[in-house]
This record gives structure tokens, sequence and C-alpha cells, in this order.
């Protein structure tokens, strides 16, 4: 009976942002001629809370343990996420991370361009100005391009994250990667798919005077398959994994090569913290304290303090974060 209470609850909250929330949304965009301030705050209101909503449904309603290791996240930076992929299970998770870093009604996606037709979450992102894109560069170059631009003539504050990758890892898409890293004479990745640099050079190349970081973010999982979303809405999962490191964006190279070289290198380390997590359990470091509570959801993510410090943990292996190469 209470999984079924669960599942009727993530239910509604689905219902809640198709029916109140996106009409919201839309209705706001009257406001346009009058304040575009205004209603960009109405929809931060609302990208928060049902994106709220779903972290305290994990985290406090279902008894999901989200540990969060690495780094410390800075509250309310401007930042590009730089994730792994590997089930729609990432997309929660994410939303834990911006809730920590006070991003959490600021976070914004690369994502397919089909996404945008998904009832509910598509209309409400393309609303958020997120980035849909085509997987056609001559499309998809003048429309990040536009909304760069856009971010930065209206000092839009944004969590931006991109998966890499470009989709999430199967076995089959792995052995296709693998096959195309030793044609090439690269590393081989084991966990993570060859990471698409254009899309990341160009990003940094519009965005880097907007940034004040980069992160780094590997998720990882207990169990192969991921578990699904509906199984974390359901309540059937139990912990997930978060690794971060933080990168200012302005010691990140400069040179387009030196970029993708960059990008390459954070993918095979976490390739490597993926497979050290596979015999210890967990990602190295102590475990960034906290709870998220319903008091901060109602209360304005710029009034909040950062993230609890790091707490520490009898059980945590001393396993080494991998160097970091070309930071």
């Amino acid at each position: 009976m209470a999984r079924v209470l669960r599942i009727i609850v993530g239910a509604l909250s689905f219902a809640y942002l198709i029916v109140v929330l996106n009409l919201v949304q839309a209705t706001s965009f009257l406001l346009l001629p009058l304040s575009r301030r205004a209603v960009r705050r109405i929809n931060r209101w609302c990208a928060r809370s049902i994106w709220g909503m779903w972290v305290l449904m994990a985290e406090r309603q279902n008894k999901i343990e989200v540990r969060v290791t690495g780094d410390a996240i800075l509250p309310r930076e401007n930042a590009l996420v730089l994730a792994n992929h590997q089930s729609m299970t990432d997309v929660l998770l994410l939303l834990c991370l911006g809730w920590r870093a006070r991003r959490l009604g600021d976070l914004k996606w690369f994502v397919k361009r089909a996404v945008q037709y998904v009832p509910g979450p598509g209309v409400g992102m393309w609303l958020l100005d997120c980035i849909f894109l085509d997987r056609d560069w001559l499309k998809d170059r003048s429309n990040i391009d536009r909304l760069f631009r856009k971010y930065k003539a209206e000092s839009i504050p944004l969590f931006l994250v991109s998966f890499l990758e470009g989709t999430r890892l199967t076995p089959k898409k792995l052995a296709d990667a693998q096959a195309f890293a030793k044609e090439r004479g690269q590393y081989v990745p084991r966990h993570t798919l060859v990471p698409r640099t254009k899309g990341f050079v160009f990003t940094m190349s519009g965005l880097r005077d907007h940034l004040d970081a980069v992160y780094d973010v590997t998720i990882g999982y207990d169990s192969s398959p991921p578990p699904s979303l509906f199984a974390c809405f359901a309540g059937d999962v139990r912990r997930l994994d978060l690794h971060v490191r933080r990168f200012d964006a302005a010691s990140l190279p400069t040179e387009e090569d030196a970029l993708a070289h960059w990008a390459v290198e954070r993918f095979r380390e976490k390739d490597e913290l993926l497979e050290a997590r596979r015999s210890t359990g967990r990602f190295p470091g102590p475990t960034l304290g906290g709870r998220v509570t319903l008091k901060d959801w109602f209360t304005a993510e710029e009034r909040l303090p950062a993230w609890a410090d790091p707490q520490p943990d009898a059980e945590m292996p001393m396993v080494p974060v991998p160097a970091a190469r070309g930071k």
C-alpha cells in the first residue's frame, strides 16, 4: 500500500506540473512587454517548485540516500555541469545537486528536440530557455548562440547541464565507443562513452565570461542496469551517488584543441572513478553532509546558506581521486 501511495503522489506531481505550472508559465509571458525580469522570476519559481518537490519526494518521502562526495559545492554560481549519462535517474540526481548548489530554479539543460513536445517537462523546459538540439550542428549552432547571447545580455543566472556523451550508456553503445577509441588510439572506456567535444568547446567559447565554474560530475549506481526513474518514485531505490569536482571557469584552456583534450581527460577520470567504485562500493572522500528540508523549499535560494560541510564517515574507504590533468 505504501508503494502504491508513493506512485500516486508521483503521478499527482506530474499533474501539478502540467495542469498548474505549465499554465502559470505560459500565462506569465503576457508580462513580457512590461518586465522580462518578472517573467523569469515566475518561471524560475515554477521550476524550483516542481523540481524541489521531486527532490523532497526522493530524499525525504522515499528515503533515498544521496551521497555527494568530492569538492565543496559553492552557492549560487553560474556553472556548466558535465555529467556522465546512464539513465533518466541521472536527471533526478542532478536536481539534487542543483538544490545543494542553490541553483535549482536556474537549472537549464541541453536536451533532444523531441523532449520539447512532451507535455509537462518539455513545455516547461522550453519556457525556461533550455537548449533543444536537433543533432544537426548547422541548426544547433545558431540556436545555441542565440540563447548564449540572451543569457549574457540579460544576466540570466544558470546551472547548465550538458551530457557530453550525447546519449545514454547501453552495452551496444559502449561496445561501439570502445571500437571507436581503439581505432583512434585513444583510451578505451569501460563505463562511459567517448565525449563529444564540439559542443563543449563552443559552450566554453560562448559562455566563459558568464560562468564562474565548471562542475565535473560522476554519477554512480549500485545496480546494472541503473534504477529507473519510476523505481525512484516508487521508493524502490535506497542509495544514489554523485562525485563532484569543481574547476574555475577561468582556469580552463582557451584554445579549441586544448579544451577538447581537457574534456576527454575528464571522462577518462570519470571512467577511473567508476572502475574504482566497483570494488569499494562508493566514490572517494567524505560525504557532503546535511539534509534537504521542507523549510528550505519554502525559502528563496538566495537566502539559503552554503550546503553543509563534509561529515565524517567511519566506513569511508581511502581511495585516491585521480589526479587532475590539464586543470
